[in-house]
């Protein structure tokens, strides 16, 4: 392991998720992008003894809310409550275990922070204050923001591409590059007119993203991605807008009245008022909260979707440097696209529009498991390319993964042992180990390092095959050693037998706390342990002996394909 990444009571982490729209609800693409990778990563970090700090919260201004409160008779304030409201409720069912779930207009501190950081790039001279030429709604009579216009891609001619980015060749748009650009509000063509707005010059940074990109804990096809961007060349960007819901631009200059800061100029600034919020519900200075982001202190880890990485890779990078005195990101991890396929259908994208989603609350409301989502969206996560969501899959991995394999090996296991060698873990004797036993402590202790590795790189899937591959083997070895048949012969042995099971157990339950936390507790709780006690390196470390079992609940009730995975 990176001497970097050693885990300890010294290693400080700041792990942030996307700022989520609080206009919609929650679905599966969020949870496999942002959500369940970055719990499970702070899961990991905490029993591995790291002091982790959590934030996330919901993005409140913008058009977007706009329009949704005008469509349900709201102000945008009471849009951004109730969705907020529900994103927590939705995190809190699936195990999300955020320090702190703000949002970016009930923060106390967010607009002063934002607009503190405005006058810091303001007063540095990057900001160029310049007449634009922005597309606008003469209907409804307002200017349209990037992600509220629509059109054909002036590069590639990819048609239904939003104003500011092309999904398919991955180049930046504006009002000259988007071709038969119509509105999103209203559904008329976007017209182009007049307005003055601040600019950040994206290209006076370009030296500074191509040299954390070099450094930057990225997966590769991130990096690559960015590279292709740098490769195209950066564009100036505004970073104000002509809309009434958001963060005053606070500048004393005439053109600034009745504009607010782009949304993505404050959203990621966010991680950092959330940062100091969380600070100051713990009764610490807000200044101890601000100067983790700038020291070197803690290490600072955004989670997000692959619609976001130029936000977060680019021009929050620039953002960062043209402030002059926030540190920038040690890593952004970034999962792509999951696409969905009902039965009896193609593979589609998730669309709230559609209603080609399967929504997070829905789920929980019909009885279906938090711990079998968890399982099957790590299983399948996007982590190098988009995968698909299919129900009839999720039945099967759970029925086979976690049913089978592991509910099954835990179960059978601890209740032979309570039964034939009374409730504590018993001794054995050391001149009847065979190679066999021997193998699968080796194998515990390979997995414990594959699978440590494996999260310290963020790779969350091939850290859950590893530990779900011991799980059969595990099965393999007591089918194997067979101790319901060397029970009538040879109790030595079947004691040693069931003493090894219970080691590689008791490992597999450490090992899967961070994935299904509810089922891995289970799990530890045979051997009459507390989560809040387990560290990481129990999983190869504790010593079981004397232990008193307990017969714990199934883990697992088999799912009926007609049913939800309600374990």
């Amino acid at each position: 392991m990176n001497a970097a990444h050693q885990t300890g009571k010294n290693r400080k982490v700041l792990v942030t998720s996307a700022l989520l729209y609080s206009n919609g609800r929650l679905h599966v693409g969020h949870m496999a992008g942002a959500y369940i990778p970055a719990d499970i990563y702070v899961r990991y970090l905490r029993l591995a003894g790291a002091d982790v700090r959590f934030v996330s919260g919901s993005d409140d201004y913008g058009v977007a809310i706009m329009m949704t409160a005008e469509k349900e008779g709201k102000t945008p304030a009471e849009v951004a409550s109730h969705y907020r409201s529900t994103h927590i409720e939705d995190f809190k069912g699936m195990g999300i275990g955020f320090d702190l779930y703000s949002g970016t207009s009930v923060n106390p501190y967010h607009a002063k922070m934002s607009q503190d950081f405005f006058k810091a790039i303001h007063d540095r001279g990057f900001f160029e204050k310049r007449t634009a030429r922005q597309f606008y709604d003469e209907g409804r009579g307002v200017f349209l923001p990037d992600r509220y216009v629509k059109g054909t891609c002036g590069y590639c001619d990819t048609k239904d591409q939003n104003g500011d980015q092309c999904e398919n060749c991955g180049k930046v748009l504006d009002v000259d590059h988007l071709k038969d650009a119509r509105s999103t509000v209203s559904g008329d063509a976007a017209v182009v007119r007049d307005t003055v707005h601040w600019f950040l010059d994206l290209a006076r940074f370009e030296k500074e993203v191509t040299t954390w990109l070099e450094t930057a804990e990225l997966r590769e096809g991130t990096k690559a991605y960015v590279r292709g961007l740098l490769g195209t060349g950066l564009v100036k960007r505004a970073m104000t807008r002509d809309i009434s819901w958001g963060i005053p631009v606070p500048l004393d200059d005439p053109d600034a009245k009745n504009k607010v800061l782009y949304v993505w100029f404050d959203a990621p600034i966010g991680y950092i008022s959330n940062t100091i919020e969380l600070a100051a519900q713990r009764g610490e200075s807000l200044e101890s909260g601000e100067a983790i982001w700038r020291t070197d202190d803690t290490e600072i880890v955004h989670f997000i979707g692959e619609d976001n990485t130029i936000f977060h890779c680019v021009i929050w990078i620039a953002m960062l440097s043209a402030e002059g005195k926030m540190k920038l990101p040690k890593g952004v991890c970034v999962n792509n696209f999951l696409n969905i396929q009902f039965p009896g259908k193609d593979v589609e994208k998730i669309s709230k529009s559609r209603g080609s989603a399967v929504w997070i609350g829905d789920y929980l409301a019909e009885g279906g498991n938090p711990d079998a989502l968890r399982y099957y969206l790590t299983a399948i996560a996007p982590e190098k390319a988009r995968t698909v969501y299919n129900p009839d899959d999720l039945y099967q991995r759970f029925n086979t993964d976690l049913a089978d394999t592991v509910g099954n090996l835990v179960n059978r296991i601890t209740s032979f042992t309570i039964k034939h060698s009374g409730p504590a873990v018993p001794s054995f004797k050391k001149e009847v180990v065979v190679p066999a036993d021997e193998k699968l402590i080796a194998a515990l202790a390979e997995t414990h390092e594959h699978v440590t590795k494996c999260l310290e790189e963020r790779s969350f899937k091939g850290a859950l095959e590893g530990v779900i591959e011991f799980a059969r083997h595990c099965n393999r070895y007591v089918d194997e050693k067979a101790p319901w048949t060397t029970r009538k012969t040879d109790m030595d042995t079947t004691i040693a037998t069931l003493v090894y099971a219970l080691r590689a157990i008791h490992g597999l339950g450490v090992m899967l706390l961070p994935f299904i936390p509810t089922a891995a507790g289970k799990i530890l709780s045979a051997f009459g342990r507390s989560v809040e006690d387990v560290r990481w390196n129990d999983a190869v470390n504790f010593s079981l002996e004397g232990i008193s079992l307990q017969q714990p609940p199934i883990l697992f009730q088999k799912a009926d394909r007609k049913e939800s995975a309600d374990a």
